[in-house]
This record gives structure tokens, C-alpha cells and sequence, in this order.
């Protein structure tokens, strides 16, 4: 049912496109990977899925096998009636936005899984977005380049740990279920990408009460700012006296160590 390279690629040259490098478009043209990535987001019959950046409908098909309620997005108004034209017949609504300033009242009609194939470019601010703004999105699996999605599923330690591995963890749990080769992708891409599951946690990982999210992500950007240098001197000019020893926290640390909970101490003790 889903496009094979073939057939994706003569809906291109029927409809005079070109994947837009501007977009970073890369159109998975692999059926046993639009499949996979159907079956690892964990959909099933009656799950509401929202697909950001649907193509020409490769994953969008595979999506619909599962007999979810599918919905998807693209922003691209030139792909919008060929994409139409593959997925309305089998039941899916078509919507064109751009997924960072959509309104996400019209689409989202109760708990949604995202499903998506996401440019380098886009793939951290729209998550953050999706995290930070929709609590309707219960559950994502995003295939992003794989640097990107190591660093969402990163955790103290990790060389990939940083502000935005933090920024997830405070919403959710992440892990990368999966990695995916070039080869599956029109044009082919320099990069491997990886799916990273992302759930949505029912409360922040922090306690508001306890420490609000602005001060706790103010130490954290000021710390990572400087993430190889010690805590006491990338915290030098926001650091109050006796902070270090009211938080538990030993000074001379250096960010990539630190757990969330534990900036979270030094937020709540400055």
C-alpha cells in the first residue's frame, strides 16, 4: 500500500517537483522502514496519530495500516495536492501549516501520538514547541539525524548531554529505539538518522513549588554556556554566596555531570 522508491519518484516527475533542499526534504521511499516506524510509535485501531511533514504520504500509508485515525501536516503548498490525492482516499485529513505557529486547537481532538520525519533544521525547536505548548501530544517517535536524536535521549554523562537533553527530560522520557541508513531516503541524505521515542510524562519532572521552570532553566543555559568549564566558574556571576553547599552540589563539577534534579538544588538554593 505504501509508495515504493519507483512510484515516488514518478509522482515527483509527474508533478514537476523536486524535494526543496530549503525544507530539507528527504521522502523515505523504503516500505519496510515506513512500516517499522508505524510499528514502533506503538499506534494501533482507534489511536488519534498526527504526522508532521507528511511528504507524499510514504508513512502516512504505513500509518494507516494500523488502523489509526491519521491526520497530517506539510507545510509545503506544492506537495499539498498530490499528498492529498494518495492519502484522503483512505480516510486521512490533510492540513497545511507550518507545525511551529499551527493551531493546534483545530487539529488535535484528544490524546495524539506524533509521528514524524524531521529536517535537521527544525527537528529541536518543534519538539521543544510540541513539549512545552501541547499537552494533548501524550506520545512522539521522530526520525531525526542521529546527532539530534542522541541528544534528546541523553542523560548525565552522556557526550551528547546538554541543555536541550535537559529541556526533554523535564517533560518526558526519550530513548532512541532505533537507527536508519541513508539508503532509504530520496535524495539521499550525507547522515543517519535515528527514531527517538519521546513520552510525555504526567507531571514535570520538577516540582513548580519547589523550583520554577524559569529559574531552574536559567542555570541550566548559563551553566552549559560554558559546559567544560567548572560549575564555579560558569556559575561565577550567578552564583550566591553558599549556594554550592545549600544545594548539595560539589563546585567543582562541570554541567555535563549534573542531573536534573540536581541543578534543580541549585536553582531552588541560590
Amino acid at each position: 500500500m505504501t509508495h515504493t522508491r519507483a512510484a515516488l519518484v514518478a509522482l515527483l516527475e509527474e508533478h514537476g517537483l523536486t524535494p526543496s533542499r530549503a525544507l530539507g526534504q528527504n521522502f523515505v521511499v523504503d516500505a519496510n522502514t515506513v512500516r517499522r516506524i508505524a510499528r514502533l510509535s506503538g499506534v494501533t485501531t482507534g489511536d488519534e496519530v498526527l504526522e508532521i511533514g507528511a511528504g507524499l504520504g510514504s508513512l502516512t500509508l504505513a500509518l494507516v495500516e494500523t488502523g489509526a485515525h491519521v491526520t497530517a501536516m506539510e507545510v509545503d503548498r506544492h506537495l499539498l495536492g498530490p499528498l492529498r490525492a494518495v492519502v484522503e482516499p483512505v480516510g486521512v485529513r490533510v492540513h497545511h501549516a507550518d507545525a511551529l505557529v499551527a493551531d493546534y486547537t483545530s487539529i488535535l481532538t484528544g490524546p495524539t501520538t506524533v509521528v514524524a520525519n524531521l529536517p535537521y533544521n527544525v527537528a529541536t525547536p518543534l519538539v521543544l514547541h510540541l513539549l512545552e505548548t501541547q499537552p494533548l501530544i501524550t506520545r512522539m517517535l521522530v526520525m531525526v539525524q542521529r546527532e539530534v536524536g542522541e541528544r534528546f535521549a541523553a542523560h548525565a554523562g552522556d557526550d551528547a548531554y546538554g541543555a536541550v537533553s535537559l529541556r526533554v527530560q523535564y517533560y518526558g522520557d526519550a530513548r532512541v529505539v532505533g537507527k536508519v541508513g541513508p539508503n532509504v531516503f530520496v535524495p539521499r541524505p550525507k547522515v543517519e538518522s535515528a527514531l527517538v521515542e519521546i513520552v510525555r510524562r504526567e507531571s514535570v519532572r520538577v516540582d513548580p513549588a519547589v523550583v520554577g521552570e524559569e529559574e531552574l532553566f536559567t542555570v541550566v543555559r548559563t551553566s552549559f554556556g560554558q559546559r567544560r568549564k567548572m560549575l564555579r566558574r560558569s556559575l561565577h556571576e550567578w552564583a550566591s554566596e553558599g549556594v554550592f553547599e545549600r544545594a548539595g552540589v560539589d563546585e567543582t563539577r562541570r554541567p555535563e555531570e549534573l542531573t536534573l534534579e540536581e541543578f534543580a538544588r541549585l536553582a531552588a538554593a541560590r
